[in-house]
């Protein structure tokens, strides 16, 4: 495990950064990352970020330190779990300069972060809340790196200049209904088709039956403006909600025509038994005493009951595991991939409204007759121009045509994705593991060896979290 702590900078960001900075502690300035900003200018980028919030505490920025014990990890991976750990403790909305330092006995990194974040414009606050939440992130990360290996090929998420493309053509519509089909594959009922769909990052309205519902459903990826009606002239007679449950019910019928369902209970039980897990009755105290003994034959009969009589059968408490851990990995996965395009979006907006912000400036060093003298007076403004001029070129955003109201609508829309993805995973993977405890206890006490492909397994921790 890491040890970490924090602290606020209220006066000199630059010494600060240069510090943290140093060639000689971060192998020749190869253990550098920044986000928001460069180490050349970023006292300049905190300056403009404090400047538009309202906020008058004097905290300007916050230097976070992250120790590691000598030799648990190399300095490579080390700077990767303090980028990791940025990331997910700022979402985006902080510009940060990261830097790994490996000149004394311990590998520790130090990130430098702006207190004023770039979206709201509000400040970070410090306290013993976002302290623990820090303790956690960084103990999730440091769990992860010791127990798990990164899949190799594994696809990063789209970029924002990908995400951005994608909004022309009509490929979307195919994309929709191939993850339509996959999910009709995987789900158990309709419901659970919807919350698959939505999973996969689309909203749906219309899904719902009835006199009052919609005549039709529709869909709408929110890098999109408008949704598509699930009817035969807009993506084919198959994808209407008439039809879409219909496929889940003719798929379960083929599966489960010859299974007979264990009888429904009428009435609840009293105690949830299914929620614990088997007594193991093979040790010296149960073998001397027979009491003893026959309470945890009990006992064990009642957890597997518990467990039998909710699922319905075996089949079906396999179906279900097997549905939520899809559920899970598709919303993980979903994840991902809205975390990398927040990220992206977060640094265009950044360097939108720096632009935007500071280009009266440009303009007027260029008509100004003494350039040198107006310069010296601007030079701030103009290095901030200058240097988010640059960033959006890179990203590849046309510079006539700057809308920040609208990159801000954007990233709220996918903020709010990420916090309903969020919901989702963390809901589905909380079921899937009570599901399989309860299969585990029913295969223990039947002594029954289920097949591989039965059985629930956890998410790969290598995943990029949430």
């Amino acid at each position: 495990m890491a040890y970490t702590k924090i602290h606020a900078i209220t006066a000199t960001v630059n010494k600060a950064v240069d510090y943290i900075c140093n060639p000689d502690k971060t192998d020749e300035g190869i253990l550098i990352s920044s986000y928001g900003c460069s180490p050349e200018t970023a006292a300049y980028d905190f300056k403009f970020a404090l400047s538009k919030t309202s906020q008058s505490d004097s905290n300007k920025a916050y230097h976070l330190i992250q120790s590691f014990l000598p030799g648990e990890v190399s300095k490579r991976q080390a700077h990767q779990i303090g980028v990791e750990l940025a990331d997910k403790l700022l979402e985006g909305r902080h510009s940060y300069i990261v830097t790994t330092h490996i000149d004394r006995g311990h590998v520790h990194n130090h990130i430098i972060f702006c207190a004023a974040d770039n979206v709201n414009h509000e400040k970070y606050h410090d306290c013993k809340k976002t302290y623990y939440n820090i303790r956690r992130l960084s103990d999730e990360l440091c769990r992860e790196h010791e127990l798990s290996v990164i899949t190799p090929g594994q696809k990063r998420g789209k970029t924002y200049k990908e995400w951005q493309a994608g909004k022309s053509g009509s490929a979307w519509k195919e994309r929709l209904k191939a993850d339509i089909d996959e999910a009709i594959k995987s789900a158990a009922s309709y419901e659970d088709c919807m919350e698959l769909i939505r999973a996969k990052g689309y909203e749906v309205k219309g899904e719902d039956f009835g006199e009052k519902a919609h005549k039709f459903i529709s869909f709408r990826p929110l890098d999109r403006e408008r949704f598509v009606r699930g009817s035969a002239k807009s993506l084919g007679a198959e994808y209407t909600k008439e039809r879409i449950k219909e496929r889940i019910e003719e798929k379960a019928f083929a599966k489960d025509k010859k299974r007979i369902a264990f009888p429904t209970r009428k009435k609840p039980i009293v105690k949830d038994y299914s929620k614990k897990n088997l007594i193991d009755a093979s040790g010296d105290k149960f073998a001397q005493s027979p009491g003893l003994k026959h309470w945890a034959d009990v006992q064990n009969l009642k957890i597997a009951a518990a467990s039998y009589s909710q699922a319905g059968s075996l089949s079906e408490l396999e179906k279900q595991i097997a549905a939520k851990s899809t559920l899970a990995k598709t919303a993980r996965d979903s994840l991902v991939e809205t975390e990398h395009q927040l990220k992206d979006l977060g640094q265009v907006l950044k360097y939108a409204e720096q632009y935007k912000a500071n280009h009266i400036y440009h303009v007027r060093y260029q008509k100004s007759k003494d350039k040198d003298a107006y310069f010296r007076c601007h030079e701030t403004e103009l290095i901030l121009h200058d240097g988010a001029e640059n960033m959006l070129k890179r990203f590849g955003v046309n510079l006539m045509n700057i809308d920040v109201e609208k990159l801000r609508s954007d990233y709220n829309a996918l903020y709010s994705k990420k916090q309903a993805l969020q919901k989702t995973y963390k809901s589905a993977e909380k079921e899937a593991a009570d599901l399989n405890r309860k299969l585990e206890n029913l295969n223990q006490y039947l002594d029954r060896n289920p097949e591989p492909q039965a059985v629930y397994k956890k998410l790969d921790n290598n995943t990029q979290s949430l």
